[in-house]
């Protein structure tokens, strides 16, 4: 792992996004004796790429947790677990740990090294304008196989269709680093000799662009039923990486159905 050229923009962000956890003992000791609590739970079945690039589909069981505390703080799957250090009106900053997903040295991929997951810090702002959210964030990974950061933009809107039917939609871009792309998309020449394909230096981050939407049916006050689909396409140096122009697809469709309780 080349971790040393990066070391310190890493360290500056753990300590950025640390410093608020300090302060946040105290208002976690309040929310566990609180009734506060608003949130649901559920599972279904995903169909996704195999792995990020990859050209084969798998259906996989998804489970479904969202969590949240009197604006304070929040647990999802898909942001991870975060405190709202300063709510400003419908603004919000917070710091969070999140998931980074890794890779399988399996089927086509069976001669790479296999990209073990891990662990990230980050720092969210969010803006809640009506129909309307948008957020900006920012991760470095602290465990696992993968180096460097991420920065992720999206914007959703949600409407309702009838009294019991909503819609919601919208579009998310997402910037690795030169070393998280080296991590997920690079080949070493060792990688090359046993696998065939090229070996494959990565020079620069790159963008996922992505657009997905949600159906939600109210099945009752505590139940529902969403499906969900959307399509992300992977730019520069991950679409030109031989794991995906030669073995895999740019193009990366994904969808679910999802049954959630809220409680």
């Amino acid at each position: 792992m080349l971790r040393n050229k990066y070391a310190p923009t890493a360290m500056a962000l753990s300590l950025v996004v640390l410093s608020p956890t300090v302060f946040a003992a105290a208002d976690w000791q309040n929310a566990m004796t609180s009734p506060d609590w608003d949130g649901s739970i559920g599972a279904g079945a995903f169909y996704a790429p195999d792995y990020l690039g990859s050209d084969d589909y798998e259906t996989r069981g998804l489970p479904n947790l969202n969590l949240s505390y009197d604006d304070r703080f929040y647990l999802n799957i898909r942001d991870g677990l975060g405190w709202n250090f300063i709510n400003y009106g419908a603004w919000s900053l917070s710091t969070y740990i999140g998931y980074v997903g890794g890779r399988d040295n399996e089927d086509d991929l069976s001669n790479l090294d296999k990209v073990d997951s891990g662990a990230a810090i980050g720092l969210r702002v969010a803006l809640e304008d009506g129909p309307f959210n948008y957020s900006a964030s920012v991760k470095t990974p602290v465990t696992g196989d993968v180096d460097g950061y991420q920065l992720t933009l999206k914007g959703s809107w949600r409407t309702p269709l009838t009294e019991n039917l909503f819609l919601s939609a919208g579009p998310g871009l997402i910037y690795s680093s030169e070393r998280w792309t080296e991590s997920k998309f690079g080949i070493s020449e060792a990688e090359s000799a046993r696998s065939g394909l090229s070996a494959y230096d990565v020079d620069k981050g790159y963008l996922r662009i992505r657009f997905g939407g949600a159906m939600t049916y109210r099945l009752s006050a505590d139940w529902s039923l969403t499906g969900l689909a959307g399509v992300a396409y992977l730019t520069g140096e991950a679409k030109d990486s031989p794991i995906v122009a030669d073995i895999g697809d740019h193009v990366q469709g994904f969808g679910g159905l999802l049954m959630n309780y809220r409680f």
